[in-house]
């Protein structure tokens, strides 16, 4: 339970960061809507996101995995329109600020995954 909330947490300040650093990227609220859109996002990447990337394989091998990138904005343009449906406030305004967005949210969830300790292979035996 811990470790999906630190997950969680994770997310969160990913999409802050990626609200900051892309300028087509907006929200308004404050942190609900930070954890809000990270529950988003994290169950349209659980769900969604390994359908497209089973779908898009050979893109993918034919890029190098670079594809990943694209699904990526894909993931985070579909979360804004969810986030958009359930009266949340995000938007991301075209495919290049989705594009740049994921990126952001990726490697900072990435670090701070790394930072937190959730990649650990000897605590998932437990």
């Amino acid at each position: 339970m811990r470790k999906l909330l630190l997950r969680w947490l994770a997310n969160a300040i990913a999409v802050y960061a990626a609200i900051a650093l892309v300028p087509d990227i907006s929200a308004g609220g404050g942190w609900g809507v930070y954890f809000g859109v990270a529950l988003i996002l994290g169950l349209v990447n659980a769900i969604v996101a390994p359908l497209v990337r089973l779908l898009t394989c050979p893109l993918i091998l034919l890029t190098l995995g670079l594809f990943t990138l694209v699904i990526n904005a894909l993931m985070l343009r579909l979360t804004a329109a969810i986030a958009a449906g359930l009266g949340l406030a995000f938007a991301v305004d075209g495919w290049v600020a989705a594009f740049w967005g994921g990126l952001a949210i990726s490697v900072v969830s990435a670090v701070l995954s790394a930072l937190f300790g959730l990649n650990r292979k000897d605590d998932q035996k437990r």
